[in-house]
């Protein structure tokens, strides 16, 4: 999540678009509270903000019908824009962008310095984005351990997550774009409940079986792992997701899906489990293109390898493989006239699917001329590590 909530302009959102309802059910979500009737009966709604604390209050019609509707609105978002009340900007965003909302609270110890509490904010952010990652990773396939498989594409759907602040570390939300971020959301939210009914059977019993079947359900190492970081120096985490009022529930999820909170006694299940994942996920048979990005070799006729930008055949963005004499010919002069080459063998676990081994039957693969231009010009730009590996072959 790089992209905070400060980037978004409320002036940009317009009066004549906007759903009374809507605004109404996100003030309720944020916690504002209505103070019954602001005007003729049953035609609006008067909204104070959360908490008692001080500022305008907001007065909505239920719809807009009347004719004053409009204007009551453009007011009711100018006052947000104005309020101090932190809730004010969380209404705006959803107003903003149809977006589904995950909400981590941390209970952590009160006290500490200034220095403590920017740990701990990030700690929450990074443990936040972590989950959001997870939960994008189970929307390409399942998987008990992703490593570096998907990993591009995850991270790019993160980079369109809005996120608030996230002060001492103590709660945090992010705005999921309905558009493009829902299975996303919906995943997670069905993985967050069946980690806690794994996390449960486990405490109970000390099986692991309810982990593996888990699996299906979108858990996987890298979503333990984000658990793991919120609970670490906490004395308890509480993550609640909430639809888009715009867009409803999706498909097959409750209308209010429960909170699941984890508390520091799941820490031992949660870690079990996450290697477990690393551990059982097995390796890949793989036949990979790419372009040699890089060749190395400590002596002549010594242990070869070559690192490929992956094109096509593995789901990530690049691999180390371990060559022999004549492959690792085939690949140098590849590079040299600047055309991938294709390649078989297992792509491992171990390292985080990041390198092929048994590597063989590397052949050569014709490209268009704007690709073969590119991987020239790459080529150029990395001809140090070319002449270092030609010269351990003199």
């Amino acid at each position: 999540m790089y992209r905070p909530t400060d980037e978004f302009d409320a002036r940009l959102l317009d009066p004549a678009r906007l759903d009374p309802a809507v605004l109404g059910a996100l003030l309720a979500r944020h916690g504002w509270r209505r103070r019954g009737r602001g005007g003729a009966a049953g035609h609006y709604a008067r909204w104070t903000p959360p908490g008692g604390a001080g500022g305008t209050s907001l007065l909505v019609p239920h719809d807009r019908r009347f004719p004053d509707s409009g204007e009551l609105l453009g007011e009711a978002l100018a006052a947000l824009a104005q309020s101090a009340a932190p809730s004010a900007r969380e209404v705006l965003m959803g107003l903003a962008v149809p977006s589904d909302e995950v909400c981590w609270e941390r209970a952590v110890p009160d006290g500490g310095s200034g220095a403590a509490h920017w740990v701990a904010q990030e700690q929450l952010r990074g443990a936040a984005r972590s989950m959001l990652l997870a939960g994008a990773l189970g929307t390409y396939g399942r998987a008990g351990y992703y490593g570096a498989r998907h990993k591009r594409q995850a991270e790019g759907f993160v980079g369109q997550v809005l996120v608030g602040p996230a002060a001492a570390g103590r709660r945090v939300t992010a705005f999921v774009p309905v558009r493009g971020g829902r299975r996303a959301v919906a995943g997670l939210q069905r993985a967050l409940h069946a980690a806690r009914d794994a996390t449960d059977y486990q405490r109970a019993t000390g099986g692991m079986e309810a982990f593996d079947a888990a699996v299906e359900l979108g858990v996987c190492h890298e979503l333990a792992q984000a658990l793991i970081a919120l609970v670490r120096d906490a004395e308890g985490v509480r993550i609640a997701v909430e639809w888009s009022p715009a867009a409803g529930a999706p498909a097959g999820c409750p209308a209010r899906p429960e909170p699941v909170e984890f508390s520091p006694g799941d820490l031992p299940a949660l870690q079990q489990a996450a290697r477990r994942y690393v551990r059982e996920e097995p390796s890949l048979p793989v036949r990979v293109t790419g372009a040699v990005v890089r060749l190395r070799r400590e002596r002549p006729g010594g242990p070869a390898t070559v690192r490929l930008r992956v094109i096509t055949g593995a789901d990530v963005p690049q691999v180390r493989v371990a060559l022999g004499e004549e492959d690792y010919r085939i690949a140098g002069h590849a590079h040299l006239v600047g055309l991938p080459v294709r390649v078989s063998g297992r792509l491992e676990s171990r390292g985080g699917f990041r390198r092929i081994t048994g590597g063989r039957d590397v052949t050569p693969v014709q490209v268009d001329e704007a690709e073969r231009d590119r991987l020239l010009k790459s080529l150029q730009e990395n001809l140090d590590f070319f002449e270092e590996a030609c010269g351990a072959e003199e």
